[in-house]
């Protein structure tokens, strides 16, 4: 889980560079500006600048290996993916979450295995699950949106 020291809250461009430190791990300076050139076509200085936005925000940690810095996650990209929906699905309706996640499920790719946990988990959750979910966007609850 991302921890509460750290900012989730990132720009489309620190996506990309986080994306690049999750898939290459433990990745320095010059590797991280050589990829994300040949991706996006940025300056050195507009890559530097969102590394050092990243460290800030507490979602990259830098050692040094010489003369040159390593760059590496402290958080995962998993975590990171979940906290920032989670922070996203907090915002919406109770009510509408459910048509939400199946508009999402029609539209991503998803492998057998990842289909077969998904079967599960609802399987689990369908158990204890109440007939309606009731809306929550006014205090009282007695809203139908």
């Amino acid at each position: 889980m991302v921890e509460k020291n750290r900012e989730h809250n990132i720009s489309e461009a620190e996506w990309e560079v986080m994306r690049i430190v999750w898939t290459l791990g433990e990745i320095h300076t010059g590797e991280i500006i050589k990829q994300l050139q040949a991706k996006k076509n940025w300056s050195e200085s507009t890559i530097k600048t969102l590394m050092g936005r990243l460290v800030k925000k507490g979602l990259l940690k830098t050692r040094k290996d010489g003369r040159r810095f390593v760059y590496s996650a402290t958080v995962t990209q998993i975590e990171m993916m979940i906290e920032v929906t989670k922070e996203m699905m907090n915002h919406m309706c109770d009510m509408h979450k459910g048509q939400v996640l199946i508009a999402i499920l029609n539209d991503m790719p998803l492998s057998e295995g990842d289909i077969n946990k998904i079967e599960g988990e609802l399987a689990h959750k369908k158990e204890h699950a109440p007939k309606m979910i009731k809306c929550n966007c006014l205090a009282s609850g007695q809203h139908d949106c």
